[in-house]
């Protein structure tokens, strides 16, 4: 990799972006879920009441984790109705686990059409829960998502979905979130507001910091944005050029191709032009140490 920064020529291999949300969790949750079962439809004798019964099924669930398991299962076999019904059943149970799947589909439109007012619905449950509760090991980082989510559409605000924007409620979900859960995204996005004054008084300092928090842990907007600061000197008032592009590579190489990530792509290749050779060289030995110590 260091040979490819001598020749200005950074490499394009993708890496997973940290800003994904984590769906790993559903694997490692469905290890202690229990069994959903399907109670028989009664046998019917006239044809009316067999349409209706087959326009109706009587899906019943041992309890909201059982239904949890069945929406899962459902949704990884590509029924997506069939996941969403019971999906419902358990989020209205209050498995956190279901109001997130729930949220993530609304918000993509995955399996469903895409609603805002209804994956912020789902979000919140999750933020209100966890309010006071502590979190099992295994649902802190899908708790930390959904208070990103959260703090995302209260800081732009969705006027389609009725969800007005609240930088105060916003900063404080970020900030918890960065805080007790230790989240990348969270200290990005609190990064952000920090920089830009939204919702707290601007402080490049603060800011600085929590990009670095993030940038360190691979986040590849926090280390695009923390990169090209240092390039150009904003983030201490003077340029670390060297540093700058080494946090520019490493965003480059994680960017995940989508055209949300195009910024980082260009910031980069703006960076490696201005770049001397001898920031080239030592750009390279400080992102085989970053590496190697990181592994």
């Amino acid at each position: 990799m260091v040979a490819d920064i001598h020749k200005g020529l950074i490499s394009t291999s993708r890496l997973s972006a940290r800003g994904a949300l984590p769906t790993c969790l559903l694997a490692a949750s469905l290890g202690v879920l229990l069994t959903a079962f399907v109670a028989p439809a009664p046998a019917l004798d006239s044809t009316h009441a067999t349409a209706k019964a087959q326009s109706q099924p009587l899906t019943m669930f041992k309890d909201p984790r059982a239904a949890l398991r069945a929406g899962l299962e459902s949704y990884h076999a590509g029924d997506s109705a069939t996941s969403v019904a019971a999906l419902r059943y358990a989020a209205e149970g209050g498995e956190p686990l279901a109001q997130w799947k729930l949220g993530r589909m609304y918000a993509e439109g995955d399996g469903v059409v895409r609603d805002d007012a209804k994956a912020y619905d789902y979000f919140s449950q999750i933020v209100d829960h966890y309010a006071d509760d502590e979190p099992d090991p295994r649902e802190r980082s899908m708790a930390a998502s959904a208070f990103v989510a959260v703090g995302v559409y209260l800081r732009d605000g969705v006027p389609g979905a009725k969800i007005k924007p609240d930088l105060d409620r916003a900063f404080d979900l970020f900030r918890y979130a960065a805080t007790y859960f230790g989240a990348a995204d969270a200290q990005y996005n609190l990064a952000r507001m920090y920089l830009e004054g939204a919702g707290v008084k601007k402080n490049l300092r603060q800011g600085v910091n929590w990009l670095e928090l993030a940038a360190r842990k691979g986040h590849p907007q926090a280390q695009a944005m923390l990169g090209r600061m240092m390039f150009t000197g904003e983030a201490s008032g003077e340029p670390d050029r060297a540093r700058g592009l080494m946090y520019l590579t490493l965003a480059r190489d994680a960017a995940s191709g989508a055209s949300r990530d195009q910024w980082i792509v260009e910031s980069h290749a703006e960076a490696l032009n201005a770049a001397s050779e001898a920031d080239r060289r030592t750009a390279g030995a400080m992102l085989e140490g970053y590496l190697r110590e990181r592994n």
